[in-house]
């Protein structure tokens, strides 16, 4: 990404409220700059680095389970362990550990529970991708078998909507073989739990099938942006279900494609953070952005103060918790960072 794009929207978000900012490089999309005040400031640090993680609020806590740890520079594999944040307090606990390390587990509070979905398990240094089906739920004290996935799952985002759980996206293997990155392609399916007690049932399929997505709800809608396609690279599609009507519609799409990001929701809007790409060099997205639904737009709002990509987001009340992930493009520097976000109000 130009060097002159990011100092011009950096710019324009301190010195031009209100204007209208075309993202230098990504003629086909564009960000509002809002009038807002927004602010980071440095939260709790992770007890260790972390990437690749998909922390939730349960029961008035942040939980984060499973992800690559790093020895130093470079992941080093996967783990098992599992902390938890009071943000009342504002210390990281330790709490019970998944039963097998994986990385890419995704959670989500759900009756009651707290779930761990999917993911991936390293089986030896030829098989770091071991894309998994088995689903987890932690009730306080333990974590126990939970319903399994029709298939393996990974790479995908969740939501409740209605009370009922749902996964879509990601990327499933291409046939026999589960071991690698390349064994696996991208998906749209949709699968949907209404109970602890039941099975997955088959939904509408996700539009784009894409990977490294993130999403959120909205009242009744299931907004699910950015991501990647194996083939095609970072996508700033931008896609809602919406459960009372069965059915998705296209959104406008983020002013770029970002994929390995993470989103959370505050006070009707979306907000969306980091990312990776890969070409030209590789690097990380500094840029993070605010999506309000009653005007279909999206606005830039201050970059993230230590970018990053396969992190985690998680809002807290008004805050949102930016959790985690690596500083360099692919496996390098992971990070403990906490980086909290009040919007404006």
């Amino acid at each position: 990404m130009p060097l002159d794009s990011i100092t011009r929207r950096g710019a324009m978000i301190a010195g031009s409220a209100g204007l209208v900012f075309a993202c230098s490089g990504h003629p086909e999309s564009a960000a509002e700059i809002a009038p807002q005040t927004p602010v980071w400031r440095a939260g709790p640090s992770l007890p260790f680095a972390v990437q690749e993680i998909y922390p939730a609020l349960h029961q008035g806590k942040i939980h984060l389970a499973g992800g690559f740890v790093s020895d130093g520079e470079t992941i080093s594999g996967a783990t098992d362990r599992h902390v938890v944040l009071d943000p009342l307090q504002g210390t990281w606990m330790d709490a019970a550990p998944l039963p097998v390390a994986r990385h890419h587990p995704n959670l989500i509070s759900f009756q009651d529970r707290l779930l761990a979905i999917g993911g991936f398990e390293v089986r030896s240094e030829a098989a770091v991708w071991v894309m998994q089906a088995g689903m987890w739920a932690f009730d306080g004290d333990e974590w126990s078998e939970a319903p399994t996935l029709p298939q393996p799952n990974g790479e995908t985002v969740l939501g409740v909507l209605n009370g009922a759980l749902h996964t879509c996206g990601g990327r499933n293997p291409n046939g026999d073989a589960n071991a690698s990155w390349n064994d696996h392609s991208d998906i749209a399916d949709h699968f949907v739990l209404t109970g602890l007690g039941g099975a997955w049932e088959t939904a509408a399929a996700l539009p784009t099938a894409r990977n490294s997505a993130t999403a959120a709800t909205i009242g009744s809608n299931w907004h699910v942006v950015g991501g990647r396609t194996v083939a095609g690279g970072n996508t700033p599609v931008h896609e809602v279900f919406d459960v009372n009507e069965d059915r998705w519609r296209t959104a406008a799409p983020m002013p770029q494609g970002q994929g390995g990001l993470a989103a959370a929701q505050v006070g009707g809007k979306l907000y969306a953070f980091g990312g990776e790409f890969f070409d030209n060099g590789g690097g990380v997205y500094p840029e993070a952005w605010a999506y309000d639904p009653t005007r279909d737009a999206w606005d830039a709002i201050p970059d993230m103060p230590h970018p990053r990509h396969g992190l985690g987001a998680v809002a807290v009340d008004n805050e949102i918790y930016v959790i985690g992930g690596a500083l360099e493009v692919g496996g390098n520097k992971t990070s403990d960072l906490v980086e909290i976000f009040t919007p404006s109000t």
